[in-house]
């Protein structure tokens, strides 16, 4: 079994930049601050550490990124870790690490952001199409009803 998932609640670094294929899809991507807050045990001095992840969203999240999410905004993002590498035109090979996102929802107070008034509060990416799930299966245990709670037959059938 494999697992690929990451969650972050952070704050836009940057306004996204949008592209659009020909194919028709869009293809957003901007950068989140995290931030980690804690006390040094040494010192005792309050220190923060900030880590800054590369947000990948297409399709309908990178609408939703290109017409909603500006600067600053915190954001909480789930998808998964995805490394690429190319090479470039002097042969000089590049890596990064992105986060390919899979549920954008924005954070923080409506008025924070004219422009997210109107933003759903979140927006999951589209699942490809699934076959339909077996029903769960029904408890045949019959219902407890008052009467029952109040019916004394003088025997407990409790193990102890």
């Amino acid at each position: 079994m494999a697992l690929n998932k990451v969650l972050l609640i952070g704050n836009v670094g940057k306004d996204p930049e949008v592209r659009h294929l020909e194919s028709g899809a869009s293809i957003a991507s901007f950068s989140l601050a995290t931030t980690e807050r804690f006390r040094d045990r040494n010192s005792g001095e309050s220190k923060e550490s900030t880590e800054w992840h590369n947000i990948v969203a297409w399709r309908q999240l990178a609408d939703l990124a290109e017409n909603y999410i500006r600067k600053g905004m915190q954001i909480y993002v789930e998808g998964r870790i995805h490394n690429r590498s190319w090479d470039d035109q002097s042969g000089v090979k590049h890596y990064v690490t992105e986060i390919v996102a899979d549920t954008i929802q924005l954070l923080g107070r409506r008025g924070d952001n004219p422009d997210a008034a109107a933003a759903p509060a979140a927006a999951p990416a589209p699942r490809p199409a699934q076959r339909p799930a077996a029903a769960p299966a029904r408890a045949t245990t019959p219902l407890i009803t008052p009467e029952d709670l109040n019916a004394d037959s003088g025997e407990d059938d409790l193990p102890f």
